[in-house]
């Protein structure tokens, strides 16, 4: 029962962050990718002629949602949007971004990996 309600409160999360990208006029190119053994993607999404790899991350009330971003999570994001851009033969301008969702706002990170 627990794990679905959190299950749930994550995929609330990323429909409110797709809604946000959406009307921050970004295309959604798509969701929840998952590259095997590396690792899934959230939400791939383009503006301007850059793809963005986004990592969305949302907690509770008395915990910021920035703790949930480790290092070895950057890693994976990283190592599955380069095992995208291969298999999908791209060779395009691209960041890796998080979007943190506090209570209902949101929060876009732009090239966490700098």
């Amino acid at each position: 029962m627990q794990r679905t309600l959190l299950k749930q409160f994550g995929n609330d999360a990323e429909t409110l962050a797709t809604q946000f990208l959406e009307e921050a006029d970004f295309q959604i190119v798509e969701r929840n990718y998952y590259a095997r053994k590396l690792g899934e993607i959230d939400i791939i999404a383009r503006k301007g002629g850059v793809l963005h790899f986004i990592e969305v991350k949302s907690s509770g009330r008395k915990f910021d949602p920035i703790y949930n971003l480790t290092p070895t999570k950057i890693a994976r994001v990283i190592r599955s949007a380069h095992y995208y851009l291969k298999t999908h033969g791209l060779d395009t301008a691209y960041c890796i971004d998080a979007l943190l969702v506090r209570r209902g706002e949101v929060e876009l990170i732009e090239n966490i990996t700098l």
